[in-house]
């Protein structure tokens, strides 16, 4: 099968003419061995069961042999033969004037103590699912990042042709390279829920070692699944687990942190504008799968099941777009977070940019959605302005301003078309957007 390039390879060409290791790391299925494989000249792959047995000899007692091989050279499953990283890491040292010439990757679902961090000669990046606009759902014709840094970059009149059907189909198939490769729609959906089995089964246990009960494993992915891309209190999903095990907030926590560990769930940040205001910031964390797909499969839901329940699709929809959002923001080094207020100032994802650029995006699954977004966008960049007016009524000694929004966004699932509104908020069809 073709390579299909990933967002991420920017950032991984950018980062190998700068470290002699790049460490892949991310969710079992991402793609990180092809990934990798795209820029070696040599694969050592320790799973190899023809080659595992030397591989693994050569590995334990003289592992500096294998630098003797054509580079890059890329080591797949690196945490089998420990003693690889710090080889790669002294190599680094020894010569210090060459870069991109090692590649490690290896499975999420066991963790490895090294003696070295490899800071400063193995630069580690994130691989995740496939966006949409990997996979193909998405045409790509807007650019997220020209959105926010180019004043006259046009979006009006892109369109897409995606459908609400595909969408929910999308989101259940989830971003796996795997997917691609097969033919059956059916078969497809399949890789997602082997992936859900085998997390509550088996790699819940197998990533530090740890014996953990798989069924209040898949129970804690129930719930988490139920809130996914809410800001829903950690003490509310505890009780949906108490409920059907008696256990400790601590153990529940440990369980979590090895989901979050594995790839599999991730809390978004709250987003503070420093804006000081009676009005109290909320700054509970959003919580999201890293691939949607989990949750559905979590839920047992078919994309069939989303024609009689768009509100749920509107909570899966959401998760799927700060998927895509998290992955466009690794090459520009920006963060994604959110932002809600006591006063009912929202965003669902704030898009930052290092410099302090930064967007207010609101994630919409219909059309007719799209006019109390805008409202609520215009409100929170009215808030920003008031207060800055209000900072420099004092000429002599005025109060601390804050940058206003760069784009006001809204990434709405079932718009045909793109276009600006006459209050200048973006309208994206989710179906065009790429980074």
């Amino acid at each position: 099968m073709e390579y299909i390039r990933r967002v991420i390879d920017e950032d991984i060409d950018r980062r190998s003419q700068a470290f002699g290791a790049i460490n892949i790391v991310g969710p079992k299925g991402c793609g990180k061995t092809r990934t990798a494989k795209e820029r070696s000249k040599t694969v050592i792959e320790f799973q190899d069961e023809e080659k595992r047995e030397g591989y693994l000899s050569i590995a334990q007692t003289a592992p500096h042999l294998f630098l003797k091989k054509e580079k890059p050279i890329l080591f797949d499953e690196w945490q089998d033969a420990p003693k690889i990283w710090g080889t790669v890491r002294k190599a680094c040292d020894d010569d210090p004037d060459s870069v991109g010439d090692y590649y490690l990757t290896g499975s999420t679902s066991r963790e490895v103590d090294t003696p070295h961090t490899g800071t400063g000669r193995i630069s580690k990046l994130e691989l995740l699912p496939m966006t949409l606009f990997e996979t193909g759902e998405s045409n790509g014709t807007i650019s997220l990042s020209k959105v926010l840094s180019d004043d006259n970059y046009d979006i009006d009149g892109k369109s897409c042709s995606l459908t609400l059907e595909q969408l929910f189909y999308a989101a259940c198939r989830g971003g796996w390279p795997r997917c691609l490769s097969l033919r059956s729609d059916s078969a497809k959906l399949e890789i997602a829920r082997d992936y859900f089995r085998q997390i509550w089964k088996k790699d819940i246990s197998a990533i530090d070692g740890v014996k953990r009960n798989p069924e209040l494993a898949r129970t804690i992915l129930w719930s988490y699944a139920r809130n996914m891309a809410t800001t829903a209190k950690k003490s509310s999903i505890y009780a949906d687990i108490k409920s059907e095990f008696d256990v400790s907030d601590p153990t529940i926590a440990s369980y979590v942190e090895a989901l979050e560990n594995l790839f599999v769930l991730r809390d978004i940040d709250a987003w503070t504008p420093q804006i000081r205001s009676k009005t109290a910031i909320r700054a509970a964390k959003k919580h999201i799968f890293l691939d949607p797909s989990i949750g559905t499969a979590a839920l047992g839901l078919t994309p069939d099941y989303f024609n009689s329940d768009l509100d749920t699709f509107g909570h899966v929809f959401e998760n799927m777009v700060l998927r895509d959002l998290i992955v466009y923001a690794q090459p520009c080094d920006a963060k994604v977070l959110h932002y809600s207020d006591d006063a009912g100032t929202e965003a669902d994802a704030v898009f930052q940019m290092p410099d302090g650029r930064y967007a207010l995006i609101e994630i919409k699954t219909g059309t007719n959605a799209i006019p109390p977004a805008e409202k609520n966008l215009l409100k929170f960049s009215e808030l920003i302005q008031s207060h800055n007016t209000k900072a420099l009524e004092d000429p002599v000694h005025p109060g601390v301003c804050y940058r206003k929004p760069t784009r006001l966004i809204i990434i709405c699932a079932n718009a045909e078309m793109a276009y600006t509104t006459e209050n200048g908020v973006k309208v994206i069809p989710v179906g065009c957007l790429r980074n």
